[in-house]
């Protein structure tokens, strides 16, 4: 009889991860791993929440001497009674299970309408990634004590009568971090302090404080000016420049008949433009902070730049052949931005970027009626806001003729089916090849033209592995890549000239399907076997047009929404959350793009050419070496290679990891 194999694949080989231990298999996919900070702000968070909803007024967090850390509020208290569903205690449900909390439940009536958690996996990492977990209820006249350890019930609920002494309500956490999940035990306390700072400043009025049991001692922030408070401490230690103008603050929040948004969605902003100096810039969504930015930023940046462009226009004073971008506005800018966004899409667990297109519309739309409105009732501001604008523009066209004259000399005639971009600025231009001229055509109406080429190519592009660069140009649609992108093609080990290079960007703009994909590794073979210094610097990027498009009824105060899904999975995610909305099975509908062609410019710009809201994939050689890259492209696109392909395919192909 034969014995098993390693290698089989039955039915037996499927696992699936129950409760918390797909956290525990590899915690880097739901939180930081560098130190267990991350697992204590998800505790943080929830406390936050509890006085953004107006049910809090005092934050403790507390350094144990034991290595553990308490966070402690006097909000309502986790609920504890058994859940009506589930039949456990729902504090305990809160802990241990991934896709569980109070903040799927937004809109009107929920407990949370505008809070940070969007996936619900948050405290429950906590406690999965935790040796020990203690949690303390004060609620409705008891108090509730409940102990895990590693991610498991260890004691379970019990319940008393409050004293006179302990009468209040509220919860405490305390978290001892499992150090075996983590690169260093140690929680910054730099990070730390900068994070419970940044919740003092986003709730005006409450009280924070960070106590250290092994030293004694204690910080305090509360700020009664919230924003504006803390920007100008800010600037005063990073740049010890004074603002050009006085600070641009203010806030507007959505009202019940608003159009296109949700009841009590907006933000609040304070702008500061300095001449000098480093620039401040924080943002937070529903309070947690975005350090990486996201479409609030976004959103800010459209409306300054609306405003300014609108105020300089009306007053006549561009000078001749100057042309404001949005860089313009934005390049001397401090701010400190809280939005608050009903629904939000964050990019990954640990939230560091808000993904939500409807935030770009959001924000610009409040902040620029506000700018234009003020910068008429204040001329002469508004005038010297103009002046420092300018000067940014005409330096950035400066910079950008140097380039231009360096270049100019012999440059190649243009493909003819190129649509080029208006801009010579080359760290801005972006080339999108497009696979087909009817996707082409969508492209054309749907780009920004400012600083956005498209060249349409026809068909598949020659498999280029084994052609001989002077044999390159034979193939037309090779011929015009090159002349465009205005390189000439070259081995790993020389030195192009690149100062001829058009764009900062090119991308490769084919359909989410597998042709589509099968055009993008023929480009990229060209690419990497005879443009590489393209690849080496970051050049050449892969967008990623969505395959499905789902359209949501409108529920509640929510507008109907056009969600895009760029795969299966990421469909059964917008499918699932549409669930937890509320929406009915058979609700809404899904389309499937058979290609780009069928997609139209709006759309096609708003998922795939927006660079706020598309995603946009660099190449590089990544775990590779180049020798191990040009032997793997050489088994893949090599003539001869086919019994190799072959073996390659028959040796791995159990190694696909099913994500189930």
């Amino acid at each position: 009889m034969a014995t098993k194999k390693n290698s089989d694949y039955s039915e037996s080989s499927i696992r699936v991860l129950k409760g918390l231990e797909p956290v525990k298999q590899r915690p880097g996919m739901y939180t930081r791993t560098e130190n267990p900070l991350h697992i204590i702000q998800e505790v943080i968070d929830n406390a936050s929440d509890e006085a953004l909803g107006g049910f809090g007024k005092n934050i403790i967090v507390t350094l144990n001497a034991d290595g553990s850390v308490s966070v402690e509020d006097d909000g309502r208290g986790i609920p504890v009674g058994l859940h009506p569903e589930e039949k456990v205690p729902t504090v305990e449900i809160v802990f241990t299970r991934l896709h569980a909390g109070g903040k799927f439940d937004k809109g009107s009536g929920g407990a949370y309408s505008f809070s940070g958690g969007l996936h619900g996996v948050g405290v429950s990492v906590t406690n999965a990634l935790a040796s020990r977990l203690e949690i303390t209820v004060w609620r409705e006249g008891g108090v509730h004590n409940l102990v895990f350890a590693d991610g498991d019930v260890v004691q379970k609920l019990k319940s008393r009568s409050q004293t006179r002494e302990d009468k209040k309500s509220g919860t405490r956490v305390t978290v001892w971090p499992n150090p075996k999940y983590f690169d260093s035990p140690a929680i910054p306390n730099g990070e730390l302090q900068r994070l419970l700072r940044s919740k003092a400043v986003l709730l005006p009025g409450v009280k924070v404080t960070l106590t250290n049991a092994k030293t004694g001692e204690s910080q305090t922030w509360q700020y009664e000016q919230g924003l504006r408070g803390y920007l100008v401490e800010s600037l005063a230690q990073a740049s010890h420049a004074d603002p050009l103008i006085p600070l641009f603050e203010g806030e507007q929040f959505a009202t019940a008949d608003a159009e296109g948004f949700a009841e009590g969605e907006g933000a609040s902003w304070v702008v500061a433009w300095t001449e000098e100096g480093n620039v401040v810039r924080e943002s937070y969504v529903n309070l947690i902070p975005t350090p990486a930015g996201g479409t609030h930023e976004s959103g800010l940046r459209e409306g300054l730049f609306g405003a300014v462009k609108s105020f300089v226009e009306m007053h006549s004073l561009l000078p001749k052949g100057v042309k404001l971008l949005p860089e313009d506005v934005f390049a001397r800018v401090s701010f400190v931005l809280s939005a608050k966004v009903l629904d939000p899409q964050f990019q990954g667990q640990i939230k560091e970027r808000l993904n939500s297109r409807d935030a770009v519309r959001l924000v610009s739309t409040y902040t620029r009626s506000a700018l234009e409105l003020w910068l008429n009732h204040h001329v002469d501001y508004g005038r010297k806001l103009s002046e420092l604008v300018i000067k940014q523009a005409q330096s950035r066209l400066r910079s950008a003729q140097k380039v231009e004259k360096k270049k100019s000399s012999g440059v190649a005639v243009l493909p003819g089916k190129l649509t080029d971009c208006e801009s010579e600025d080359v760290t801005r231009n972006e080339l999108f090849l497009v696979e087909g001229d009817s996707a082409g055509g969508s492209a054309k109406m749907g780009r920004d033209k400012e600083f956005q080429a498209i060249l349409p190519l026809r068909g598949k592009v020659l498999n280029s592995w084994e052609t001989e660069r002077d044999r390159l140009f034979a193939n037309n649609e090779i011929h015009d890549i090159a002349v465009a992108i205005g390189v000439d093609p070259h081995g790993p080990n020389d030195a192009p000239d690149l100062s001829g290079l058009r764009y900062g960007k090119i991308c490769i703009l084919s359909d989410a399907d597998v042709d589509g994909s099968h055009i993008q590794v023929l480009l990229l073979t060209l690419f990497f076997k005879h443009f590489p210094q393209l690849i080496a610097r970051g050049h050449i990027c892969v967008a990623r047009p969505p395959l499905f498009r789902v359209d949501a009824p409108a529920r509640g105060k929510k507008p109907a929404q056009k969600l895009y899904a760029l795969d299966d999975g990421e469909l059964t995610a917008i499918e699932d959350k549409l669930r937890k909305d509320g929406v009915k099975d058979g609700g809404w509908s899904i389309s499937r793009f058979k290609g780009l062609g069928e997609m139209n410019a709006e759309q096609l710009w708003e998922t795939t050419m927006n660079p706020d809201t598309r995603r946009l994939l660099p190449v590089s050689l990544g775990d590779f070496d180049l020798m191990q890259s040009e032997s793997r492209f050489n088994m893949l696109m090599g003539k001869g290679e086919a019994a190799a392909r072959r073996a390659w395919l028959e040796e791995h192909g159990n190694e696909a990891e099913a994500d189930i």
